[in-house]
């Protein structure tokens, strides 16, 4: 496995389609295990990111998309911040019944791999903490969170220092910023899952359109 061997400490990352990834966090949903995980983990990745989100975004009524959201763990680091418009989806509905009731305005079952049925231009800024991994979503997953994405708004994602190469995101970010599309502010490796010997490369960028 690139860089890290990872897939021993994390299961999930060894698994290599959609619905084998699915069904493994349907059942890690059950009993609340999969929180229980990220606590026991020190999952960083939605604190880190929302840190970084707020320094750029002042706006707390902006219209936020939480892509790949799971158990709204970046919801709740975004109501901290006083962010309260914001929509929540992922693949898998067991994670989505998890999500704090009242914390996003809307939920919804989507495959990210998948053109999202949203209309161009939607939302102010797009989140996406913990969903670019291995056997999760791949790099043309951008081009859609750009599309969704107003002109001069902001996505913040990160993406698994395991794939960076291995699924090409390193080829696509670097096209988005050489045709124009996104103007990178921040771009550093991240904590991410310390007690597990896991980064992640952490990215805010402006759309432009």
């Amino acid at each position: 496995m690139a860089q890290k061997d990872v897939g021993n400490k994390i299961p999930i990352y060894k698994l290599k389609t959609t619905d084998e990834v699915m069904r493994y966090y349907d059942d890690w949903g059950i009993k609340n295990k999969y929180d229980q995980d990220m606590v026991d983990w020190k999952y960083s990745g939605p604190k880190e990111t929302v840190e970084v989100f707020k320094k750029y975004e002042i706006n707390k009524d902006v219209k936020i998309y939480d892509a790949g959201c799971g158990t709204g763990l970046v919801g709740v680091e975004l109501k901290k911040y006083g962010y309260c418009n914001f929509d929540g989806a992922d693949l898998s509905q067991k994670l989505l019944d998890l999500v704090p009731k009242n914390l996003y305005k809307k939920l919804s079952k989507v495959d990210l791999n998948k053109k999202i049925e949203i209309q161009n231009n939607t939302y102010d800024a797009v989140m996406c903490v913990g969903t670019f991994t291995f056997g999760h979503v791949k790099p043309p997953a951008l081009d859609e969170f750009l599309r969704i994405t107003k002109n001069k708004g902001l996505i913040c994602f990160t993406v698994n220092e395991g794939i960076y190469k291995e699924y090409g995101f390193d080829k696509k970010i670097e096209e988005l910023k050489e045709s124009k599309k996104l103007n990178i502010k921040e771009f550093f490796k991240s904590d991410y899952i310390k007690s597990k010997d896991v980064n992640a490369w952490l990215c805010l960028a402006e759309v432009m359109k």
